[in-house]
């Protein structure tokens, strides 16, 4: 019993202040939103289903002697549809260290700082989805090609870094030691981002963007082109009117059956918020366009996705939103055109 005792103050010890330590401090926040969405897909009967989205984040943080904030947080996620159930919990985020001079540094699945400075194109703010062909490989977002191991740490820079208003990021991850299967599986990545901020005339001026380089393996065999490219955007404030557009061009590895293909692929995207009161009006246009062949090959054709959206927001109350929204998507899979059409939501998000 005395060797425990021993042993146990010795710990105690060794992590410092811990017999003295209470809690850290910490906040909550989430968001409950559900409605229904009816989908119109061409060439088959229309549908309709409840929609569930519901989170519940809970972070964490404190602050040394020294000035440096340590933080950490977790979400549990649970999204459901009429048709199915599924959970999920966000348990492997690690640490940030914030110092004084407003630099921050994120270790332990830190992610990509390329995508971290995508910029924000205004879409549909409902939760209505059109299902398309599984095999198209044509994405619709900016950071389609970011990645990184859970070995990764990323360095961001204070506010008016070499210049007013620019913000930079530096990230790296090394290889996770997974084994290689038939699943291309990463073994790391170099990335950096920026955002730049500042004022002409009477409006506030975004202007982001990055590159990535990732590098992975698939057991037996060796992509022609690792995942890696770059995004710009620029967004433009002018009182209650927002406008964004976005490009994005690069490679992916690990989609499609198995993840055993790779594309090269391009993003245009441009979109419109409008605020006036209580309510909220987005219009967002995006179009990719990826050329898709299983890894180690040189054939295929190319996928497309062209899509429009738009929505009308209401705010009912502090932190009750009422959405409706629609979603128009026109695709073709290995130049044949593929099942499309058109969805609308219509329901309410409440967030805390």
């Amino acid at each position: 019993m005395k060797k425990e005792l021993l042993m146990g103050t010795a710990l105690v010890s060794t992590l410092g202040a811990a017999s003295v330590a209470q809690a850290v401090s910490y906040t909550m926040s989430g968001n409950h939103q559900t409605g229904l969405e009816f989908d119109s897909p061409s060439g088959s009967s229309d549908t309709s289903a409840q929609v569930n989205d519901n989170n519940f984040s809970i972070a964490l943080s404190e602050t040394t002697d020294d000035g440096m904030t340590i933080s950490s947080s977790f979400s549990i996620v649970n999204e459901a549809s009429a048709s199915s159930s599924v959970g999920s919990s966000d348990m492997d985020a690690g640490f940030s260290l914030a110092f004084d001079g407003g630099t921050k540094l994120d270790i332990l699945n830190a992610g990509n700082a390329s995508g971290g400075h995508a910029v924000s194109v205004p879409g549909s703010a409902g939760a209505e989805t059109v299902a398309i062909a599984t095999t198209n490989a044509a994405s619709t977002g900016l950071d389609f090609m970011t990645g990184s191991s859970v070995h990764g740490v990323e360095f961001h820079t204070a506010s008016d870094f070499l210049a007013d208003g620019l913000k930079m990021s530096f990230s790296a991850s090394t290889d996770g030691n997974a084994a290689n299967t038939v699943t291309y599986s990463i073994d790391g990545h170099v990335a950096f981002g920026a955002t730049y901020v500042t004022d002409l005339g009477d409006s506030a001026v975004t202007l982001g963007g990055g590159w990535s380089e990732v590098s992975g393996s698939k057991l037996g065999t060796t992509p022609a082109n690792d995942t890696g490219g770059f995004h710009v955007g620029l967004s433009a404030v002018t009182g209650d009117l927002t406008v964004a557009v976005g490009f994005a061009d690069g490679n992916k590895v690990g989609v499609g059956a198995a993840s055993g293909f790779e594309m090269e692929a391009d993003v245009v995207k441009a979109g419109v918020k409008y605020v006036t009161g209580d309510l909220t009006f987005n219009v967002g246009i995006a179009s990719g366009d990826a050329k898709d062949n299983t890894i180690g090959s040189i054939t295929g054709a190319d996928d497309a996705k062209d899509v429009t959206s738009a929505s009308v927001s209401y705010a009912v109350a502090s932190g009750v939103t009422a959405i409706l929204g629609y979603t128009s998507v026109e695709a073709s899979d290995e130049g044949v055109a593929s099942t499309d059409g058109s969805a609308f939501y219509i329901g309410a998000n409440m967030a805390f």
